[in-house]
């Protein structure tokens, strides 16, 4: 999928051959909880982690605003609604359980003009009938008591929204995978999956490993991953950088947890929000904008493959054409911190004067685009021989991992699986 990586240190020697009953491909933590799912349900098969990165949680899971969200924005019904909410709950227990730090701060999404209201409504209906807990309507006045220094004419008040370090989870999860007997072989980079007989052959460019099923949680590789599988070429990932501005330390702080827009109802991002982390940090952002490499998280990164892969992909132009607006005002934020800057300050003005920490930080999400250019807005699981795929799990996959894990492992039939390696 890139360069060609060689076995690391911590690679395991393998059982039986490199023949497992089971392996996970992805270590970011839907891939973690994953395993830990299989491993919990079926301690007696044989299980293999691989992930072509030297450490676990080094794309997606390392690279975001470490936020639990409670369900709000989610379609009633949608799987993201029903596992976002049982994901956080999970997630805060596995915390609690791990002595993970986290803190129930909460959240304000703030509505500035009267335009803005409907979607408001929108919001707290689909978080009422997500069943989501500590959620209120509150007026000018509530929002600076809660949070001083934003400012709106109504907001939206989610008590049990948190923050963590996604990346600690994922090595708590590593740690206990191991102690579990799981394996991991970190530095294997996956070039395809195929089935042969009653095995799911994957190559990587060390070698191939084999099981009786596989599961790709590959994230920005999931489309390429699946096709290699047999699996349609739709939807197809298109890389989005976001972008975060980091308040400089030692001052005032300017919020107690979040504050973030109402946001636009046909886009699958939250707009930039001024967010509070868990060491205390504050940052701004993300922005969404489509970049030319899987890894762009340096602006000005091309990937030769990348750019064919989204510029030959019709959904790209379909999508390109429904929302050009959105995408020249995220390259006008990209070039100018003041934009940026301005996007925040508008519903928190403190932000306008504060000092910015000179260096930015970025994250690419994997988003995936159907042919005909829609944005997928739902997590997407599909199924090939021997192999399940994830083939959509942007936000708020982290907060739903534990519950994301156990609906896949549901749809695994496990008691099909002998045992004792293939």
């Amino acid at each position: 999928m890139t360069e060609k990586s060689p076995l690391t240190e911590k690679s395991p020697q393998m059982h039986s051959g490199g023949r497992y009953d089971v392996a996970v491909v992805g270590a970011g933590i839907v891939g973690l909880a994953v395993a830990r799912e299989i491993s919990r349900r079926r301690p007696d098969l044989t299980v293999l982690v691989i992930d072509k990165e030297s450490e676990v949680a080094r794309h997606q899971t390392g690279h975001n605003s470490g936020v639990i969200h409670s369900g709000i924005y989610y379609a009633p019904g949608s799987l993201k609604a029903r596992l976002c909410v049982e994901g956080s709950r999970l997630l805060y227990e596995y915390c609690d359980a791990h002595g993970i730090p986290y803190e129930r701060c909460g959240k304000l999404i703030v509505a500035l003009h009267e335009r803005e209201l409907p979607g408001l409504d929108e919001l707290e209906a689909r978080g009422r009938a997500n069943g989501v807990t500590g959620l209120r309507r509150v007026t000018a006045d509530e929002i600076r008591e809660i949070e001083p220094e934003a400012r709106g004419i109504a907001a939206l008040h989610s008590a049990d929204t948190g923050i963590v370090d996604y990346g600690e989870v994922s090595r708590a999860l590593e740690r206990e995978l191991r102690s579990a007997g799981v394996d991991f072989a970190l530095g294997h980079e996956v070039a395809a999956v195929s089935r042969i007989g009653d095995q799911t052959v994957i190559e990587t460019y060390s070698g191939p490993l084999r099981a009786s099923r596989a599961v790709l949680c590959a994230g920005l590789w999931s489309d390429r991953l699946a096709a290699s599988a047999g699996a349609p070429t739709d939807p197809r990932i298109l890389p989005f950088r976001g972008a975060y501005l980091h308040v400089a330390p030692g001052q005032a702080p300017v919020v107690r947890g979040m504050v973030y827009p109402v946001p636009d109802p046909a886009l699958p991002f939250l707009g930039v929000h001024v967010t509070k982390h868990i060491d205390g940090s504050v940052s701004l952002g993300p922005s969404a904008m489509l970049v030319a490499a899987r890894e762009g998280y340096a602006p000005f990164t091309v990937r030769p493959r990348d750019v064919a892969a989204t510029l030959t992909w019709p959904g790209t132009w379909k999508m390109a054409r429904r929302f050009w607006r959105t995408g020249i005002a995220e390259l006008r934020m990209a070039a100018s911190r003041r934009r940026f800057l301005s996007a925040c300050a508008a519903y928190v003005p403190a932000v306008a004067s504060v000092r910015l920490a000179p260096d930015s930080s970025s994250g690419v999400r994997a988003q995936a685009v159907g042919r005909d250019g829609a944005l997928v807005d739902d997590f997407v699981i599909s199924e090939t021989p021997g192999a399940f795929h994830v083939r959509n799990a942007p936000s708020p996959a982290a907060t739903s991992s534990l519950a994301l894990a156990s609906e896949l492992v549901d749809r695994m039939r496990l008691d099909e699986v002998a045992g004792g390696g293939c």
